[in-house]
């Protein structure tokens, strides 16, 4: 097996080579690089990345657990593309897990984590790129969400997150959903630090609704666009 090419090797952390692959590839899908419906070619990515045809098929196979690539007769491997009633279903399993996680997290959360998270909407206040800002959306609820010490329930909700990532990323801040965002992730952690868990239930159920209803628009309106 070849070593991944050396362009990449900056861009991911150590892990095995099919998840370095699977890692840039979810990248460019989250960025919407890859955009829904492209066809992955294999033999050009195996040659792009400089990797065996079974490591890059390990990594698509991981993608596909993940929701985020497909396999058809005849075509291989395609970037997943997700339908409005599909963006629901997302959102409703996501909140069910992410509510719970929220129960779970609230009475262990510490002055470390508060402040941690503080200091991630800081960030995300003073960023104006729409990558930067769902990795920063992501880590604010992760580090709400870890405190819950159920690190398989962490790993359903970023499968999940990462479904619809990719377009809040492209869209959602153009809608000017970045700002309602950053005040309901301020009352969430304010009713965190208040260790009142109904309260950040709440607050977490009301911020899952908006985000659902502005992706539906969105997505409702790509619809019309392209008459399917």
């Amino acid at each position: 097996m070849k070593n991944i090419d050396q362009k990449y090797q900056t861009m991911i952390p150590n892990r095995t080579l099919p998840a370095r692959i699977a890692h840039i590839l979810r990248e460019q899908i989250l960025s919407g690089e890859l955009s829904g419906g492209a066809q992955l070619k294999q033999e050009e990515l195996a040659a792009k990345f400089g990797v065996s045809m079974s490591a890059l098929r390990e990594a698509l196979k991981s993608l596909e657990a993940e929701g985020l690539v497909c396999f058809y007769p005849n075509r291989g491997a395609v970037v997943s593309a997700l339908s409005g009633e599909e963006a629901q279903e997302i959102f409703d399993i996501r909140l069910f897990l992410e509510l719970g996680a929220l129960e779970l997290a609230v009475p262990g959360l510490t002055a470390t984590e508060l402040s941690e998270a503080a200091r991630i909407l800081k960030a995300a206040d003073d960023t104006t790129d729409a990558r930067r800002w769902g990795e920063l959306n992501w880590q604010f609820h992760e580090t709400l969400y870890r405190c819950a010490k159920r690190p398989k329930l962490l790993a359903l909700i970023r499968s999940m997150h990462n479904n619809v990532e990719r377009y809040m990323r492209l869209y959602l801040a153009a809608m000017n959903y970045q700002a309602k965002s950053q005040a309901e992730h301020r009352q969430l952690l304010a009713a965190c630090a208040r260790q009142d868990i109904q309260a950040a239930r709440n607050v977490l159920r009301r911020h899952m609704a908006a985000a659902s209803d502005a992706l539906a628009e969105y997505l409702a309106g790509q619809k019309q666009e392209t008459g399917r």
